[in-house]
């Protein structure tokens, strides 16, 4: 039977490379899959799903307004061997969009895995974060590790000189650059000595 997949951590823990892989994993068989990415992420020429160890591939774009059981169910009655659909950065996904996943699973038999983040970098669920957890049927935590060495959970943005930003939008498209991973030890005392010298 089909599920939905929630393959959540903070960030730099190999989300999109694990992505990746399960999609060369069904290709490798003769399978098909299909895989999307967030259209707000512009640091490529055209919409990829992209690793930090080098790793992309094209996929389809979406925003707040893209749905995902007509372009899946469209694309289902074209290819022959549609097994598996893909979703990166699903922490962008809006709660219509997450209900759409389901409708995947259910009318159509097609297992969705999406890969993102839980919170944002105040420590706030994203809205496709909170649907996908209280709405899927198998969450997977992917882990990565703190500065510190401990298990990292909390994203931090950072500004260029390395220091805890905690103030502005909660999206803001950035890599190794713009953000950490922090244990909630370490995220709870530099966010506290920021907001201390601010």
């Amino acid at each position: 039977m089909a599920k939905l997949y929630f393959y959540y951590s903070a960030m730099n823990a190999g989300k999109s490379t694990t992505l990746l892989q399960a999609s060369y994993n069904y290709l490798e068989r003769g399978m098909q899959t299909l895989l999307f990415a967030p259209k707000i992420d512009t640091r490529f020429e055209k919409t990829v799903v992209y690793s930090r160890i080098g790793l992309k591939k094209d996929a389809i774009p979406f925003d707040d307004k893209f749905d995902f059981f007509e372009a899946v169910e469209e694309k289902k009655n074209i290819l022959q061997n549609l097994r598996c659909i893909l979703v990166d950065e699903a922490h962008f996904l809006k709660k219509e969009q997450v209900s759409q996943l389901t409708s995947i699973t259910t009318y159509l038999g097609l297992p969705v895995l999406c890969y993102g983040l839980r919170s944002d970098f105040l420590g706030e669920p994203f809205e496709g974060s909170k649907y996908l957890l209280a709405w899927a049927e198998e969450m997977i935590e992917i882990k990565t590790i703190c500065t510190c060495g401990r298990k990292g959970t909390m994203n931090m943005r950072i500004d260029a000189e390395g220091n805890p930003v905690t103030q502005g939008a909660q999206i803001q498209i950035g890599g190794n650059e713009s953000y950490i991973s922090q244990c909630m030890k370490c995220f709870k005392e530099k966010v506290a000595q920021e907001e201390k010298i601010s």
